[in-house]
Formats: C-alpha cells, structure tokens, sequence
C-alpha cells in the first residue's frame, strides 16, 4: 500500500476497547446515539456526519482521539468530562500530531469554519483529507491510495467541487492512464465508503439537484477498483458492498432529481452487485430503492413486488426498522393501485414494526428512518389515496419531528402538508406551508420538491385573490428552477 508522506498515527498494539464511551451509550443503539451526536453538534454549530460506524469504531478503540470537530461536541454532551473520562488517550500522547500543524492551527483560526461565504454555484464545504480539524477525519490513518491523491492534485476547481462529495473525488476519468497500477487495499475501500456517507450527509442537507453530476465520478472510481482487484478477500468484499452502496446513493441522487431513467441503471447495477456476491443487505437496500423509484414513476405493481422481494431478502438480517421501512414501501405500491385495504395492512405492519425500536442490525444507511419519515411516507400513502385530512395531519407531525439535520427531508415534508391543505380545501394553509418550503429552497436543491410545490400553485390558482395565496403565487413564480 503507498503511504502519505504524513506520518502514520496508527498504533502497533491491538486497539483497547473504549469501555467508558460504550456506557454514555447506554441503551440507545449505535445509530441513534450517533443521531444525538448530530443533534449536538448543530447546537453548537458544529458539522459531523456521525453514524452507526464512527460509533462503533470509537468503542472498538480504533478511535483514540478524535478529532477537535468531534472533541468540542462530545465535551458539549458530557459536560464536565474530559476526553480522558471519555475513555480517549490524552492528545499529547497520539504519535504524529505535531508534525501535522497547520498554518491555520497555528494562527487560531479554524480551517472548516470560515467567515467567508462559500460559493453559491457549489455550497459544499471543500473536503481537505490533510485538514486536521475536518469532521471527517479521524486521525487514526493517514495512509492514502493513490485514488485520494489524484483526487485532490488535478484540474483546480473542478477538483474541488467534486471533492465535496468525498475523498475519491475526480479520481477516474475515461482516460487507462488514470486507472489504477496496482490492487486495491483497505484505504480504498474505507475511501469508497466515505463517499457514501458524504453524499448522504449532502444530500441530507441540500439536496439532490447539482450533486448528481458531481456523484458520477467517485462512482466510476469505486467500480475501477473493483476491476484492479482486491489485496484480500475482506478488502474486495468492503469494496463490492462499498461499490453497491455508492450505486444506491447515485441512483438516489437521479431518482430525487427527476431522472428516473438514470436511478433505475444505478438501482439495477446495485442490485447486480449484491447478487454476485451474496450480500443479503445490499440486495435488501437495492430492492428497497427501486420499490420507491418504481411507485414514484407510477409503475405500482412494480413497487409492491420489490418491496416485498426485498422483505424477504431482509427478514434474515434481524432488524425490526428495517422490515419496517420495507413495509412502507410496499404500502405506496398498494395506495398506487387503489388498494386501501392493502395499504392499510402494510401501514399497520409497518408501525408494529417500528414500535421494536432499533438495534445493532439496523443497517447504517438506514439513519434516516425515525417517527418523521415513518409520518412522512404514511401522509403520502394516504395523500395518493386521496384521503387528504389524514394526509395533512401525518404530513404536518412529519415535519415538525423532523431532526433539523435533515433539512431536505423538512421542506419535502412541509411540501406533503402544503398540497394536502390546497387539496382538502385549506387554501390560506396550503399558502402558509408552500411559503416555508420557499424559504428552505435557498438551502434544498430538489426537483422532487420543487415538482410538488409547482402542483401546489395549480390547485391554488383558483384562490389567487386571497392575500396569502395571491403573495405564496407570486413568490413561487419568480422563485429560480433547478437546472
């Protein structure tokens, strides 16, 4: 494996489990206790994409310090504590430390949170991996393949607005001189999984218009990867469910986007990949996907049979949220063709479901899926049978249990609500909700939500000459599209 030129902070010995993190933990599961995390670092203004599997690495003890993002948050949670009442080894006594100061560091000034106001073509924070205050970054490995390196040492900007999404980055282009000269290791597959969670932690936030584009070319890496072979079998298994992941992701992306055609090849190549290699939970997740893209593209026959293709793949994987959330999208399948009753079977079995709480086997990808969504997707399944006062209640609670993580996910909510209200005959509502939806679309690229608002504006035009809805009119109409 190339190494940096930084010095590796890795430790020789075994890592010692970080038994004092794990009881602050308590009962909550990994996921949820990585969700309070979040919670807590957008308190404080911090932005860390905390999941299930930082969690886990940090009381296996392969984290021993974090990082300083991640410092001042568990310091917020825990106050009074030190790092070292948190189980971490004091910051002094991790190896390569001060040989990695950066100018920045030195003068006081935190690289990640500038004053200056990012780019409004690109408002993703550039990721630097040699950033030592970066949330990402867990200082534990600073070994790079050579995919990071290209990553960040070609075409300038183009590079930089690409390398938002992670550390792959621009890694591969058409070009075999770009492709890799040597086997894959476990740096790639670690830098392929980070892809997945930067562009779900993007996505979360703004959206998924702009970022499809760039998602393109760390996918191309990850399969490039793949083709150059793996140094040991757990190395191409962490790439194959890695590859399939960031497949999802890119689908997820187009599919958010409008283009359905594009999410239906990425879900298909996703799913291809988990049959290949027997991944059970890729399958599940591919299958998941595609039941969603295939009710929104109105093919509901589709949707029930690959939500309940995919409950059976899942039913071995032991986790009760995730049955749960495949139930629900068997539930949109049935409210696409009319079935109440089928519907109202698949709802019921969903919330018994969810009401199992979470667990260790809940998949990572899965951090999304709390009461809000379960709300949000049971609004829309009564909104396409057009109960709208029931739709309008689920879509109204949605939205205010939201996580304010999840910015995306509160103006699709609020979107849900303000349709149902025009539609159940509550135009000044209907007016006061498309409104807030409006003032998020400066943070949410989504043309999802950008498709339901403009529905909204076409039940509400025979109301115009009401104040509220004549002003919600005229702002939607001068409101920029996405592109």
């Amino acid at each position: 494996m190339t190494s940096s030129t930084v010095t590796s902070s890795q430790s020789p010995r075994p890592p010692r489990p970080n038994l004092a993190f794990r009881r602050l933990r308590g009962q909550r599961s990994p996921a949820e206790f990585a969700a309070a995390v979040r919670r807590a670092a957008h308190a404080i203004g911090e932005r860390v994409s905390c999941d299930a599997r930082y969690i886990g690495r940090v009381e296996a003890g392969e984290i021993r310090c974090p990082n300083y993002a991640y410092e001042r948050v568990f310091l917020h949670m825990f106050p009074g504590r030190t790092l070292t009442d948190l189980g971490f080894a004091p910051r002094s006594a991790v190896r390569g430390r001060a040989s990695r100061a950066v100018p920045e560091a030195r003068e006081g000034r935190d690289p990640y949170h500038s004053t200056e106001s990012p780019d409004p073509c690109h408002p993703y924070h550039p990721y630097d991996p040699h950033d030592p205050y970066h949330p990402h970054e867990d200082h534990e490995n600073h070994e790079e393949s050579d995919v990071l390196r290209r990553a960040f040492m070609t075409r300038g900007g183009a590079t930089v607005a690409a390398a938002s999404l992670g550390p792959l980055g621009p890694a591969f282009d058409a070009s075999a001189a770009d492709r890799p000269a040597r086997r894959a290791g476990a740096s790639d597959a670690g830098a392929v999984e980070e892809a997945v969670r930067r562009i779900r932690l993007l996505d979360d936030r703004h959206g998924a218009d702009g970022l499809y584009r760039r998602a393109a070319a760390p996918l191309r890496a990850a399969y490039a990867l793949l083709d150059a072979g793996a140094t040991r079998q757990t190395t191409a298994d962490r790439l194959h469910s890695g590859a399939g992941e960031l497949a999802i992701s890119v689908g997820w992306l187009a599919h958010d986007s409008g283009r359905f055609d594009d999410a239906r090849s990425h879900y298909a190549e996703a799913l291809a990949t988990a049959r290949m290699t027997g991944d059970p939970a890729l399958e599940a997740h591919a299958f998941c996907n595609t039941a969603f893209l295939a009710r929104d593209a109105g093919r509901p026959r589709e949707a029930v049979r690959a939500a309940q293709a995919a409950q059976r793949v899942g039913r071995g994987l032991g986790s009760a949220r995730l049955m749960s959330l495949l139930s629900l999208r068997e539930a949109g399948g049935w409210a696409g063709l009319a079935d109440r009753a089928g519907c109202e079977r698949a709802l019921a079995r969903a919330r018994a479901l969810y009401e199992r709480g979470a667990s260790d086997a809940d998949p990572e990808w899965m951090s999304f899926y709390g009461e809000a969504e379960l709300a949000g997707l049971e609004a829309q399944c009564w909104s396409t049978l057009g109960d709208w006062p029931r739709a309008a209640r689920h879509a109204r609670r949605a939205a205010q249990l939201q996580d304010p993580h999840f910015t995306r996910n509160i103006a699709l909510y609020t979107a849900e609500l303000a349709d149902d209200l025009a539609r159940g005959g509550l135009p000044d509502e209907a007016a006061v909700a498309g409104m807030r939806v409006l003032d998020l679309l400066g943070q949410v690229q989504s043309s999802r939500i950008q498709t339901m608002l403009a529905g909204t504006a076409r039940v509400l035009l025979p109301h115009r000459r009401a104040a509220g809805v004549s002003v919600f009119l005229e702002r939607h109409a001068s409101a920029p599209r996405a592109v």
